[in-house]
């Protein structure tokens, strides 16, 4: 997993919480796998519950994707490509991708410049794995 600073672990959380949200069911499921990349990307002793809380008020209180993927747009592939497969996890975690969130993927993969070609292969990959 990859180690980002606090700042930046809760905006991508808010971002996941907001794709979680896109189709107004923020289910467990999706909550769990957020927990689960803020709890692994952590590097010291925070709390887990802390930064998740944080994270919600955020993405509350904000309208605009641009907030969330100004963080992400100028990290590396790698780092864009765990985005990305931590959102595919949440969006297909209900075993349906409805036009919102296909949508929401298109618009997060062109502002933060990641291919549609990959983020299909991460989506595809997941649900094999499924």
């Amino acid at each position: 997993m990859l180690k980002l600073e606090q700042k930046n672990i809760i905006g991508i959380a808010a971002l996941l919480i907001h794709a979680a949200k896109i189709d107004e069911i923020y289910s467990e499921k999706e909550k769990k796998i957020i927990f689960s990349f803020v709890k692994s990307n952590l590097n010291n002793e925070t709390s887990v519950d802390k930064i998740m809380q944080e994270a919600e008020n955020l993405e509350k209180n904000s309208n605009q994707l641009l907030n969330y993927t100004k963080i992400i747009k100028d990290s590396s592939v790698k780092i864009k490509s765990e985005i990305i497969e931590q959102l595919w996890k949440i969006l297909i975690s209900d075993n349906n991708v409805d036009l919102y969130e296909s949508n929401l993927m298109r618009r997060i993969c062109g502002l933060i410049y990641f291919s549609d070609k990959e983020s299909g292969e991460i989506k595809m990959r997941l649900i094999k794995s499924k």
